[in-house]
């Protein structure tokens, strides 16, 4: 069995404290002792043994796939080390008492801690790649969609759930900032009008209006293509600071156009795809009732994943990965679970939100390097659709 890929150190993580170079170290919120633990943790994380990282990376492994604890002698042979039992149980004992590995029960074995899980995401799988057959054939299914830009989101969310094994999420591509680009005012019957908003980014609205009184479909046209020409490119602050319209229609149909627009600025995303639940629901975490709530409940109560959108991905860099392991005690419905997230799209114009939620046993050296291929795949398809044409015109 080969270990290389997962064992892998990468330079530019090795070069700081706790795998972070040419940064300055600032206290984590909390007193001065809690930065003095912070220092020692981390200084600990880097001191770590060739041996030590070996072990806690098999450890780390064999748990994930079998989800019981890991015992020296299952390490020996399974692994075939060219080590002792005694050693590796001595080496298990002192990444124990450093935190990485925690004992079930005072006879089983060792299941790696949030912090084993942290170190082993940082130091040795994060910066691994998607195998190239893998790639080809996410990138062939997308190939085959790519006209249908309907269909990007629920294939994604597919996608991501069955190569991740686990519970997918996207957002639909959302504009970080609303800018006008054309409205169509449509005569239905008697006094009401269909108002349909295009904004640039791809975002569409509709809404029914009530008019004060019938208007003919020429007049409507000619107030819309008035609009059009004004406000087209405009944000909502540069509409907003136009001279009032004469015409009172117009004026009317502008003030609900801003309305619209400050909505969807409100918005932490767009619409939210989820796939792969019944994924979670069938690893041995989430075999208690209680446990199985929990996990549903991010994917039914969307004010739980609003939040955790708004406070992990709102400011990280396109393309990034962020891994979030045990709750990061902020959430404690995601106690027993981890999630990977990565922001795709435009940067400053318009982006959404991927990612994969599953049990902290999850299985990093696949999932994280999914995440990064996926986000970067939807990248290039919204560069090439959404904005595209815009720079064409």
């Amino acid at each position: 069995m080969s270990i290389s890929c997962d064992l892998r150190l990468h330079k530019k993580q090795e070069d700081g404290v706790c795998g972070r170079r040419s940064r300055p170290h600032t206290p984590p919120p909390g007193s001065l002792r809690s930065y003095e633990i912070y220092v020692i943790r981390c200084k600990i994380m880097n001191d770590l043994t060739e041996r030590q990282r070996l072990i806690l990376a098999l450890v780390v492994r064999d748990h994930i796939e079998t989800a019981e604890p890991v015992g020296s002698k299952r390490l020996v042979e399974h692994f075939k080390l060219d080590l002792s039992s005694a050693t590796i149980r001595n080496e298990m004992a002192a990444l124990t008492e450093m935190g990485y590995l925690r004992q079930p029960h005072t006879s089983a074995g060792r299941v790696p801690t949030e912090e084993g899980y942290r170190y082993f995401v940082t130091h040795m799988v994060y910066q691994t790649d998607l195998p190239g057959s893998a790639r080809d054939t996410i990138s062939h299914q997308f190939y085959q969609a790519r006209q249908d830009v309907e269909q990007w989101m629920p294939l994604a969310a597919s996608i991501l759930a069955h190569h991740s094994r686990a519970a997918s999420i996207i957002t639909a591509p959302h504009s970080e900032r609303s800018h006008y680009k054309h409205v169509e005012l449509i005569a239905t019957q008697g006094r009401q009008v269909l108002m349909v908003l295009v904004l640039t980014g791809g975002e569409v609205s509709q809404q029914i209006l009530t008019l004060a009184e019938p208007v003919r479909q020429d007049h409507l046209s000619a107030a819309a293509d008035h609009l059009n020409q004004v406000c087209l490119g405009r944000t909502t602050e540069e509409i907003a600071a136009l001279p009032t319209r004469s015409d009172s229609l117009e004026k009317d149909i502008l003030t609900l156009v801003l309305s619209d627009m400050n909505r969807g600025e409100q918005r932490v995303s767009g619409e939210i795809f989820l796939d792969g639940l019944t994924n979670v629901l069938a690893e041995p975490e989430f075999l208690e009732a209680t446990d199985a709530r929990r996990a549903v409940r991010l994917f039914e109560e969307r004010s739980l994943l609003q939040d955790l959108l708004a406070r992990t991905t709102n400011n990280a860099t396109v393309g990034g990965v962020q891994v979030l392991i045990g709750g990061e005690g902020k959430w404690e419905d995601l106690k027993q679970c981890s999630v990977v997230l990565a922001r795709y799209g435009i940067p400053g114009l318009v982006t959404g939100t991927l990612g994969v939620f599953g049990p902290m046993r999850m299985p990093y050296a696949r999932t994280i390097p999914t995440v990064r291929f996926m986000a970067d795949l939807l990248s290039g398809l919204v560069s090439e659709t959404m904005v595209g044409g815009d720079n064409e015109q």
